[in-house]
């Protein structure tokens, strides 16, 4: 997927704005300054554990927005149905969207709607664009860590990507493992409301901790350390991980945010996370370096250091 973003998309549209890489562009319009994202989800199965296809685009698509800085205010959405959809199902998909928009305090202002033969989609695809507001002040990007930053995380890893693998596939484990997808904006405000110079915020999505990692070492120029003791995993996200073979660091996640503070402001944001709904777990996690730029190692519990590399291939297809 790197590749070809790189060969053809990034290469065709070139422009300032599209290489920053980023997961909403920002810019300036009539002295203000806005951000701006846009997305699709293709998720299988539509419904799964603590969510399904239609509350993760609303949730989605904010997070890109706040994971900028910007205050989400408007988002689209592009409904593309297969010939056959139950129509109760379309309903109860629209009503959690409607109630996911609710709850971040977006509007739907939107949309498009089409219809494809049977076989020509997986019963829906839904595609999203939303738009926010970035304060004066607010510098955020994938480019801005420095060596001397702490990593943060508000909460276990992997738990979206193991609850739709094992909806999808029947497996049944002693507990129902659940989505982690949710609206980080109030989090986010919190966070800055803290300490408005966090350099970087990313939600690690498709590719997980590990690859969103490697992406903001290779914007940025700098090296990633992170500690294995200190990675939050639930016990029942790494039985599914150890029993189907899967590694939770490259595991996606859909309400967790990656803050990339300054050490002087390091303290102070981790404890507005902690005081969050979405942030009772949030702790540190690793460290910008200045060695290996581009790299992301692992400090092992027994004192070595593994290479995390990007993900190759995609290990879960069709999880967002």
């Amino acid at each position: 997927m790197h590749e070809l973003i790189d060969s053809l998309f990034v290469s065709a549209f070139a422009n300032p704005l599209l290489a920053e890489r980023n997961d909403s562009a920002v810019f300036e319009i009539q002295g203000g300054r806005l951000a701006m994202t846009t997305d699709s989800y293709v998720v299988d199965p539509i419904f799964f554990p603590g969510g399904n296809i239609g509350s993760l685009a609303v949730h989605g698509t904010v997070n890109d927005l706040a994971m900028r800085g910007a205050k989400p205010l408007y988002i689209t959405a592009g409904f593309i149905l297969e010939e056959g959809l139950i129509v109760d199902d379309l309903k109860k998909i629209v009503m959690s969207m409607a109630q996911a928009a609710r709850e971040a305090g977006v509007q739907v202002i939107a949309g498009d709607t089409k219809v494809v033969p049977r076989g020509k989609a997986d019963k829906l695809f839904i595609n999203t664009s939303g738009i926010g507001i970035v304060p004066a002040g607010i510098d955020i990007g994938g480019q801005n860590a420095r060596p001397g930053d702490l990593v943060l995380i508000n909460g276990t890893i992997g738990d979206h990507g193991m609850a739709v693998l094992c909806k999808r596939e029947g497996l049944a484990f002693e507990n129902e493992i659940q989505s982690d997808a949710a609206a980080l904006n109030g989090l986010v405000d919190l966070m800055l409301d803290a300490f408005a110079g966090i350099h970087v915020l990313r939600d690690p999505t498709r590719g997980g901790v590990a690859t969103t990692l490697n992406e903001i070492a290779e914007q940025s120029g700098v090296g990633i350390r992170l500690f294995e003791e200190a990675l939050p995993v639930r016990e029942d996200v790494l039985g599914a991980c150890e029993v189907l073979g899967f590694d939770p660091l490259y595991v996606a996640n859909e309400g967790k945010v990656l803050a990339i503070v300054p050490a002087q402001g390091a303290e102070a944001v981790l404890w507005a996370m902690k005081s969050h709904p979405l942030g009772r777990a949030s702790c540190l996690i690793g460290e910008i370096v200045s060695d290996d730029p581009g790299r992301v190692f692992l400090r092992t519990r027994i004192g070595g250091h593994r290479l995390v590399d990007m993900l190759r291939g995609e290990q879960l297809p069709r999880i967002c």
